[in-house]
């Protein structure tokens, strides 16, 4: 089943159980997406991909991370608690996420094929990693093991 597909279950699901919480982020998933789709239109390309959706989880999940963060410093643990809440639903949609042994394989062999030889390279074996395991991977973490393997190749 596709991710949009998807989402549209989840939608229906969510309004017939009257998990009110879990409908709230479905659709607010499925206007990002839409706001996605216009915005890819608008430079000639067709709907976004799944890929896409997944790069677009993630960057929604990162968002409510920060904003559960302000909430916390903020001394407001409730809506901290609804961006927690938010991000578990969101994160539902993901593929399950690579852990370090498989992140650090992964960056060794993105380097090989990409053929880095040092820091300069650091943006072509990202991208590359992009490409391969959006959605899985946590490219935070990446950048920094893919960072401190070409400073040992340097």
């Amino acid at each position: 089943m596709q991710l949009r597909e998807r989402f549209t279950a989840e939608m229906k699901e969510a309004m017939k159980a009257g998990d009110k919480g879990r409908l709230a982020t479905v659709r607010m998933i499925q206007a990002a997406l839409k706001d996605k789709d216009i915005e890819a239109r608008g430079v000639g390309k067709g709907p976004a991909s799944d890929e896409d959706i997944l790069s677009l989880l993630q960057k929604m999940i990162k968002q409510r991370n920060e904003s559960a963060a302000v909430y916390e410093q903020g001394g407001r643990p409730e809506l901290a608690e609804n961006e927690r809440g938010e991000i578990a639903i969101i994160e539902s949609f993901l593929p399950k996420q690579m852990d370090e042994t498989e992140t650090k394989a992964a960056v060794e062999a993105a380097i090989l094929e990409t053929g880095a030889t040092g820091p300069k390279d650091m943006g072509r074996v990202i991208a590359a990693l992009k490409g391969t395991f959006a959605g899985r991977m946590d490219f935070a973490k990446a950048s920094g093991l893919v960072k401190t393997a070409l400073a040992a190749k340097a």
